[in-house]
């Protein structure tokens, strides 16, 4: 399976809220998250911006956008996320990468969805703002 080919037919979903990527001591539940991630070393939430208020944080980074491939991608595909990272390095946008077991997210900031975007769609992808 080619990832270019199933990026040629993919939609984008670009949401509209705000997001920030936080740490928080292992004890802090965060029930709403976006996602949550545990390892030995830290505990890490993606978050609406909007809830950091009713959250300890030990460290936040905000201002990013979710954008979110609306395809389902098989275990089997091979390099789907290394072609969106190398396309999106090309441009200078950072990301940060989640993958859920059909599909895959992307968090670049907010000042970088226009160039993200642009990138993604010479890619092939066409784009949805949410």
């Amino acid at each position: 399976m080619d990832p270019e080919a199933v990026l040629e037919d993919c939609t984008v979903d670009v949401g509209a809220e705000a997001y920030a990527v936080v740490t928080t001591d292992s004890e802090t539940a965060v029930s709403d998250a976006f996602a949550t991630i545990r390892d030995r070393n830290e505990t890490t939430h993606v978050v609406r911006e909007e809830r950091l208020d009713a959250i300890e944080t030990l460290e936040e980074k905000r201002g990013w956008a979710l954008l979110t491939f609306d395809a389902v991608l098989p275990f089997e595909l091979v390099g789907f996320l290394a072609v969106v990272a190398t396309a999106l390095a090309e441009r200078d946008v950072s990301i940060f990468a989640l993958s859920a077991y059909s599909t895959d997210h992307v968090l670049v900031q907010r000042d970088d969805v226009a160039e993200a975007l642009d990138a993604l769609e010479e890619l092939g992808c066409e784009s949805r703002r949410l």
